[in-house]
């Protein structure tokens, strides 16, 4: 594939702030918006190109929304370390797994995922509304933490460490076989599964997606796959870099519940527009 123009770089650019930002603001990284676009630009490209690049720009996209967030001092550095961890060996077999799976196969399994994932922002879009208050006993396996945020925000809140190391594990593997990073799956498991208040989950999972990332990334870069999308990704990863602090900026001025509604339709005409894809090309 011939590597892209200028004008095409400075597409890259604007698509990847405009990545960071949202995913920033939501806290899942950016790679569910990302990945499907990169599958419907590059109809002819591996799965595990398209995934190296994904995931390499999640990674700076979470970096920068990582040191935003620390600043706002709204992350939990103690459960974060636990579950990225967790992540790493999911991480690595799930970058191994891309370079298995044919094309057409891929694009299926992440356009159901895609329209699934839809359905839940839709039933689940204001995911900032817990409050992470402990139930009245602290059964044994809970732990207590809390935080105090820049701006003096008290966050006390329990949840079991074993079953988000657990699950840490699984979505390792499932965001880096997809290329989506998995904070779009982190944040919900975080809030619902184990509540955490929704602010200290979305910049914790920026926490542990820059990790798990990075890891991903790793992989791909010793098995090669990277070397075919450089150019596209220091293009997305310029633009996610300039945006991740807007969208940190933005996501204490604004309610998400509308804007994750917008972004549950938008995956889903995308989810439909790449099975349709699938479907043509097997016809």
């Amino acid at each position: 594939m011939t590597e892209p123009t200028v004008s095409r770089i400075l597409e890259l650019i604007a698509l990847g702030f405009g990545t960071g930002a949202y995913g920033t603001l939501i806290g899942a990284g950016g790679g569910f918006v990302l990945m499907p676009l990169l599958l419907l630009l590059f109809p002819r490209e591996g799965p595990q190109v398209l995934t190296s690049i994904s995931l390499a720009v999640v990674f700076f996209n979470a970096l920068a929304g990582s040191e935003s967030y620390a600043m706002m001092k709204r992350i939990d550095y103690r459960a974060g370390s636990m579950f990225a961890l967790a992540t790493i060996p999911g991480a690595i077999l799930g970058a191994l797994g891309t370079n298995h799976v044919p094309r057409h196969l891929f694009d299926l399994i992440f356009g159901v995922i895609l329209i699934a994932g839809a359905i839940f922002l839709f039933l689940h879009p204001n995911m900032d509304r817990r409050s992470g208050a402990d139930p009245p006993a602290k059964p044994r396996g809970l732990t207590t933490h809390h935080l105090t945020t820049a701006d003096g925000t008290h966050y006390d809140y329990t949840f079991r460490p074993i079953v988000g190391i657990v699950l840490s594990f699984f979505i390792g593997y499932a965001s880096s076989f997809l290329g989506i990073g998995g904070g779009i799956i982190h944040v919900p498991v975080l809030i619902y599964l184990l509540h955490f208040p929704g602010h200290v989950a979305t910049a914790t999972s920026h926490f542990i997606l820059a990790i798990m990332a990075f890891t991903g990334t790793a992989v791909h870069v010793v098995d090669g796959s990277f070397a075919h999308g450089m150019i596209r990704t220091l293009g997305l990863s310029i633009g996610v870099v300039l945006g991740a602090p807007f969208g940190a900026h933005l996501s204490s001025h604004i309610r998400s519940g509308w804007i994750v509604r917008g972004l549950a339709l938008a995956l889903s005409l995308a989810g439909i527009r790449i099975l349709i894809a699938v479907f043509e090309g097997q016809g």
